[in-house]
């Protein structure tokens, strides 16, 4: 028992030392290739065992004899295993190349893994890098979708800001020459043009603030049936002219936490949106019910429905779809506007087409109880 703690005491001396001086060079190439590193590991491997058994021949626990065979044996599987490590190395090493040039192409393309197998810490380098080029791709087009969308707003507003302001000019310039066959309807329409352009320049203000994130809410408890019965009050002058029916009897008296003001805007471009794009006679129906997701308050139209690759955009700054579906007036900023100040709710707001129209839905969070 004492003879086997001894040879265990000698080999550990001999390994250990080998060990601690395999770890320094390890240290010393830790920049240089993976397949070094490899090598150095085999070889420590090795010479470690050749350390041990030196050891114990020194102690003379073995002949010469047994020292020569354990020697050439130990060598053998030192050639072995160098060989082994470097084949290894070189495979690892020439798929982390294939690795880092798929990786450059980030900036071209989506990512495409290289071909072959590769170790399981490769494979997951490849997924996490594929995962990242595809959130790539989704950040590039929804940066081209914006950059397509601030030009579209820049090319409305400047259209539907020199219309107004050559009638304005044209109206001033007939007043201020004493020209004007009727100066109470000049002042008149000059004051609904002057108050057109105000409700753009707030719809810029509003949008900007929540682009920005700092647009302030006021939460408060309050009931839909009341913000709904006010908003449909104040679109029933705009119905009537374009005669349209407003219908509202599926309003349940729901609670909610929201900024009354900016919710009573959010049902406003709601309904204007709605009565713009409904022909005479039609009926624009508001709904409000509970939900496992929380509050649907939903608002549908006769408008004739939206084309299915228009939908994703309808929210989108600037955007009025087609000239057939575009009113008179607006920058294409209400149904932006909407969705900015439900999503600054926590909330959620979506179209789709429903027979003869589409329906609007704003999803809000419920009151607590």
């Amino acid at each position: 028992m004492q003879d086997t703690l001894l040879i265990a005491l000698y080999a550990f001396a001999g390994a250990a030392v080998t060990g601690l001086a395999g770890a320094g060079v390890l240290r010393l190439t830790r920049r240089r290739s993976l397949t070094a590193s490899l090598a150095v590991v085999a070889a420590v491997g090795v010479l470690a065992m050749l350390a041990g058994t030196l050891a114990v021949a020194w102690a003379m626990f073995l002949s010469p004899h047994d020292l020569t065979v354990v020697t050439t044996v130990v060598a053998m599987a030192a050639v072995v295993s160098l060989a082994t490590a470097l084949l290894l190395g070189r495979w690892v090493v020439a798929r982390s190349r294939e690795l880092a040039v798929a990786a450059r192409a980030f900036a071209d393309g989506p990512f495409a893994a290289p071909d072959g197998p590769a170790t399981a810490e490769l494979e997951a380098v490849s997924r996490e890098l594929a995962a990242t080029s595809a959130r790539l791709a989704e950040s590039r087009e929804r940066e081209r979708a914006l950059e397509s969308s601030r030009r579209e707003l820049v090319a409305w507003i400047s259209h539907d800001l020199r219309t107004p302001l050559a009638g304005l000019r044209a109206m001033s310039e007939a007043l201020e020459d004493g020209v004007a066959t009727d100066p109470g309807r000049y002042l008149r329409q000059i004051r609904t043009e002057v108050e057109r352009l105000n409700g753009m320049v707030g719809d810029l203000f509003e949008l900007s603030r929540i682009h920005a994130g700092t647009l302030p809410l006021t939460p408060s408890r309050v009931s839909l049936y009341d913000l709904i019965g006010d908003a449909l009050a104040g679109a029933d002058p705009l119905a009537r002219e374009h005669g349209v029916r407003l219908v509202g009897d599926r309003v349940e008296p729901v609670p909610v936490e929201v900024d009354g003001k900016e919710m009573s805007r959010v049902l406003g471009n709601l309904l204007v949106n709605a009565i713009r794009r409904t022909p005479a006679d039609g009926t624009v129906a508001v709904a409000a019910e509970r939900s496992p997701e929380g509050v649907v308050v939903s608002v549908t139209d006769g408008c004739g429905g939206i084309p299915e690759e228009d939908l994703p955009r309808v929210f989108d700054t600037g955007w009025r779809g087609t000239h057939a579906r575009t009113p008179p007036a607006g920058a294409g900023l209400g149904l932006a506007i909407v969705r900015g100040i439900v999503e600054a709710h926590q909330g959620r707001a979506t179209v789709h087409n429903i027979p003869g129209g589409c329906r609007f839905e704003v999803v809000l969070p419920a009151a607590a109880s």
